[in-house]
């Protein structure tokens, strides 16, 4: 059975899910990664777009603009690595709640999830168009001389994902630990290796 939450959450809401789970986005998701975080974080300039409990996406989408009317066409997930150093004041300012990106992101961001209630999520690469067949419809547009990849679009989605909680509330980072965890095997994996090829050394040196 999909887990499907409809934003805006509550900390409340969010605050079972671990890292692995997989869900589903319905309500409103919002473009925006690294120019709109510089622009709350470093210019203190206010969002136009109220993210208190909302979803954020670091993408950069491309949509057919007509008279009246935006259509999404392609939105690709953009490394959330690139928003590490200032997510977690971006979390703090305006109350996101769900964060959507490629791949993972750090222990300042991990903190951030944890002291303010909030989750970040992976969408898997490759699969752009799957995604925007899940847009049913671009409601606004903000900051849009930021030019499209970056300005704030504002969607109408429908069971968006398969997201995978990569961070959750308690600050489990699951790129972070998995790091921590293949380094920490990687010396005893090798050594029987090392010890081989020692042995081979002294044979051929005989």
């Amino acid at each position: 059975m999909k887990k499907i939450l409809t934003t805006p959450v509550t900390t409340e809401d969010i605050k079972d899910l671990r890292v692995g789970d997989i869900i589903y986005l319905s309500g409103e998701l919002v473009t925006g990664r690294d120019d709109v975080h510089h622009r709350v974080v470093h210019e203190g300039l206010t969002c136009p777009y109220d993210f208190a409990g909302g979803a954020i996406m670091h993408a950069g989408p491309i949509i057919r603009e007509e008279p009246g009317k935006n259509t999404m066409i392609s939105i690709g997930p953009t490394s959330s690595i690139r928003m590490e150093a200032d997510a977690a004041d971006f979390i703090r300012l305006t109350g996101v709640k769900i964060q959507v990106g490629k791949g993972g992101m750090g222990e300042k961001t991990s903190a951030a999830c944890k002291e303010y209630g909030a989750i970040h999520c992976v969408y898997p690469g490759g699969c752009a168009v799957s995604a925007a067949a899940h847009v049913e419809e671009i409601k606004n547009v903000y900051w849009r001389e930021l030019g499209m990849p970056e300005c704030l679009w504002v969607m109408k989605i429908k069971e968006f994902g398969p997201l995978i909680v990569s961070i959750d509330t308690e600050g489990n980072n699951m790129f972070v630990d998995n790091k921590k965890y293949y380094a920490s095997r990687k010396e005893e994996c090798m050594a029987p290796i090392i010890d081989s090829v020692k042995d081979y050394m002294k044979v051929e040196q005989a």
